[in-house]
């Protein structure tokens, strides 16, 4: 049974997306100039063999993104979705994992993001509601710049008998809240740990939050009243990256 495939574009996501051995794309449009692009930054491999190539002006190009208004730079590619990982698999006898968890968070920009900045500080995973994660869509592919190439989606139909069952094997929840008790840079960041970060509008649902062994903050000037969630995240995951090689 074939699966479903669907548009990626912009070059990094599909230059990315030829690189990953386990992602299927079927057919790639390209402008000349972008055909070249993909040969000069990958010498050592052609990254289009065995992919059906086809060749398209920039006007040609643009009905693939116009509707979201976004920058194609000469790179569209349809693609198969990846095999979607098993939380329950991938955590078994593994230690020191630290997962991002989103609650509500449904916007594709933010999401992108927030993908691209987890997969450069290595992060091991991020969760999210199977029906708030918008796996097709162009806007999050483009603004994952390509790294959602490499890094674990685990897709779950509740959050929160998730973070009850990771509770019960040993996880510790952080609550990411502007009115949590402490600095998130003041805790000790060991064993298993997940990053619950709630929706720029209304934060955490209230019984999700009731879930997380503790709330913490970003510290702030205060005349700003918060920060986008993709940037709270970068700072997070760049901080415990950081931490994570001094122990090393």
């Amino acid at each position: 049974m074939n699966k479903s495939s669907f548009f990626i574009i912009g070059q990094h996501a599909v230059i990315e997306a030829l690189k990953n051995p386990k992602r299927k794309v079927l057919r790639v449009f390209l402008t000349e100039e972008s055909k070249k692009n993909i040969h000069r930054k990958n010498q050592k491999k052609n990254l289009l063999n065995d992919v059906k190539v086809y060749f398209k002006t920039k006007k040609e190009l643009d009905k693939y993104s116009t509707k979201e208004s976004l920058q194609h730079q000469g790179y569209v590619a349809e693609i198969e979705h990846l095999e979607k990982p098993i939380l329950k698999e991938f955590i078994k006898e593994k230690n020191n994992i630290t997962l991002v968890c989103l609650d509500g968070v449904t916007d594709p920009r933010n999401i992108g993001s927030l993908i691209r900045s987890a997969a450069s500080f290595d992060i091991d995973g991020i969760i999210i509601k199977e029906r708030n994660f918008p796996s097709e869509s162009k806007l999050l592919y483009k603004a994952s710049s390509g790294a959602i190439e490499y890094i674990n989606i685990f897709e779950v139909s509740n959050i929160n008998s998730t973070l009850k069952n990771l509770k019960d094997k040993n996880f510790w929840v952080y609550g990411f809240d502007g009115k949590g008790e402490k600095d998130f840079t003041n805790i000790e960041w060991k064993g298993n740990n997940i990053l619950l970060f709630g929706s720029e509008g209304y934060g955490m649902h209230q019984h999700t939050s009731k879930y997380a062994d503790f709330l913490v903050k970003i510290e702030i000037n205060k005349k700003i009243e918060s920060l986008n969630i993709s940037n709270s995240a970068a700072i997070v995951f760049h901080h415990l990256s950081f931490i994570k090689k001094r122990v090393d």
